[in-house]
C-alpha cells in the first residue's frame, strides 16, 4: 500500500513559479506510476502528467506541455511537479496519484491519491 501526502503549493503571481511534492511511504513506491491531477472550482478533476516508475518516460496534458516538469527521486520516495509560467487558469487543488497499470491519464485507473494542495494563481 503507498500514502501520498502533498507539499508545497500557495499563492503565486501569473507568470511565477511552484513547485509540488508529493511525499509517499509504502515499500513498493518504485514500483509505481505517479501522476499529477487537479480540481478546479466546479470542474471535473483533470490529468497534469504523470511518470514512469523508472522515471524514464513522462506524459503531459496539452494545457501545461513546456511549462510543467514531473520528476521523481525514488531514494527519496518522492515525487515532484515543477511548475513555470504559471497563469490564472492553473489555479486548482492539486493532488498526487499513484498506480500499478493502466492508462495514465485516467483517474480511475489510479489506486492511491493525496489529500490535494492548493495552487492559486493571481492576475
Amino acid at each position: 500500500q503507498v500514502q501520498l501526502v502533498e507539499s508545497g503549493g500557495g499563492l503565486v503571481q501569473a507568470g511565477g513559479s511552484l513547485r509540488l511534492s508529493c511525499a509517499a511511504s509504502g515499500r513498493t513506491f518504485s514500483s509505481y506510476r505517479m501522476g499529477w491531477f487537479r480540481q478546479a472550482p466546479g470542474k471535473e478533476r483533470e490529468f497534469v502528467a504523470a511518470i514512469r516508475w523508472s522515471g524514464g518516460s513522462t506524459y503531459y496534458a496539452d494545457s501545461v506541455k513546456g511549462r510543467f516538469t514531473i520528476s521523481r527521486d525514488n531514494a527519496k520516495n518522492t515525487v515532484y511537479l515543477q511548475m513555470n509560467s504559471l497563469k490564472p487558469e492553473d489555479t486548482a487543488v492539486y493532488y498526487c496519484a499513484a498506480q500499478y497499470s493502466g492508462s495514465y491519464y485516467l483517474l480511475a485507473a489510479y489506486d492511491y491519491w493525496g489529500q490535494g494542495t492548493q495552487v492559486t494563481v493571481s492576475s
